[in-house]
C-alpha cells in the first residue's frame, strides 16, 4: 500500500512539472497607436518675393509633428529618404533650374502603425561654383589668359574615354600665330557667376571637322569669326566619369559658339587642372574626339 502511494506521489510531481512547463508565456508589446495629428512643413532656404523657389542653393527643411510617433521616414521625391527621431532634417536637392517636388512623411508609432501626408515644394537650384576655381579663375575680379603656346600639349586630342591628348600633343608654336593671339578674359560677375569674353584679333584657328559649326569650310586653319562678346558662363558638375584624380570635376558651357582659344565645335568644357596660374581645359569636339588646350595667365 504504502508503495502504491509513492508511485502517486511522483505521477502526481511529475505531472505538476508537465503542466508547468507547457504553460504559454504571455508577451505584452503595450497598446498600439497610429501618429495622430501629423503636420509637415517645408521651408525652401532664401525664399522671398524675387526668388520664390529659393536662393539657387536647393536647401528645404522639413519640419514634422505627430502626436505618439516614435520616428519619421521623411522621403523627398528624388529616391531618397532619411529616418529622424526629431522629425527635422535639412535636405540639398541638386537638379539644376527649378523644380517641383513632393516629399512624404511617414509618422511612425508602436508596433509599426503609420500615419502618412505630403507637401510640395518647388525649389531652385544653380551650381555653386568653389571658391577655389572662382579665385584661381578671376582672382575674384577679373584675370586674362593666353595660350600656353610654349608648353608641349597645349593643343591636343584624343579618344573621349580617356583624359590624355593620347593621338596628338602639339610642340611649342607649331601652329599658326592666330592660335596664339588670343587673350581670354574670366571676369567674377557675381558671388557665384562668371562672364568670359574672348578677343581673337579678328581670326580664330579651327579645327576641319568644326568649320560648318563656325559658319566656315576647310582644313584647320585661321578663319575670320566673331567671337560674340561677353558671355555668362553656365557652370556644372562635370558629368564626363572623371574623377579627382584627373579633373576638378566641374565643366562650364559658352552660349553661343562657345569658342574659348581654338574652335572644336563644342561650347562646354572641363577643368581638369587649374594652379599656379595654368589651366587645362577639353571638351568633345564635333568630330567625336576629346581636345586638350593649356592656357596661362597673361
Amino acid at each position: 500500500m504504502k508503495r502504491n502511494i509513492g508511485y502517486i506521489t511522483v505521477f502526481v510531481l511529475l505531472a505538476g512539472v508537465t503542466i508547468v512547463a507547457c504553460q504559454k508565456t504571455d508577451y505584452s508589446f503595450g497598446k498600439i497607436k497610429t501618429p495622430t495629428n501629423l503636420t509637415v512643413t517645408a521651408t525652401v532656404q532664401g525664399v522671398d518675393a524675387t526668388h520664390p523657389a529659393g536662393d539657387g542653393s536647393g536647401k528645404v527643411t522639413v519640419s514634422a509633428t505627430a502626436t505618439d510617433a516614435l520616428t519619421y521616414k521623411i522621403l523627398f521625391g528624388t529616391g531618397d529618404s532619411i529616418l529622424t527621431t526629431t522629425g527635422m532634417v535639412t535636405y540639398g536637392y541638386t537638379k539644376l533650374d527649378t523644380n517641383t517636388y513632393t516629399i512624404s512623411v511617414n509618422a511612425v508609432g508602436t508596433g509599426g502603425a503609420i500615419s502618412t501626408t505630403t507637401k510640395q515644394v518647388r525649389v531652385w537650384y544653380t551650381f555653386v561654383i568653389p571658391a577655389d576655381i572662382m579665385t584661381a579663375l578671376t582672382n575674384n575680379a577679373s584675370q586674362v589668359w593666353v595660350s600656353a603656346s610654349g608648353t608641349a600639349g597645349h593643343f591636343g586630342v584624343g579618344p573621349n574615354n580617356t583624359f590624355t591628348a593620347d593621338y596628338y600633343k602639339a610642340q611649342p608654336n607649331e601652329k599658326p600665330s592666330c592660335a596664339y593671339d588670343d587673350e581670354i578674359t574670366f571676369t567674377k560677375t557675381g558671388p557665384n557667376s562668371i562672364s568670359v569674353s574672348v578677343d581673337n584679333k579678328g581670326e580664330s584657328f579651327l579645327i576641319s571637322a568644326a568649320t560648318a559649326f563656325y559658319g566656315q569650310s576647310g582644313p584647320d586653319n585661321c578663319y575670320s569669326i566673331s567671337t560674340g562678346g561677353t558671355k555668362d558662363l553656365g557652370f556644372a558638375q562635370a558629368n564626363t566619369g572623371s574623377n579627382s584624380s584627373n579633373s576638378t570635376g566641374i565643366q562650364f558651357t559658352v552660349p553661343g559658339n562657345g569658342i574659348i582659344d581654338f574652335g572644336t565645335g563644342a561650347n562646354t568644357y572641363e577643368i581638369l587642372s587649374l594652379s599656379g596660374g595654368v589651366m587645362t581645359l577639353r571638351n568633345i569636339g564635333a568630330d567625336g574626339n576629346a581636345w586638350y588646350q593649356i592656357l596661362k595667365l597673361k
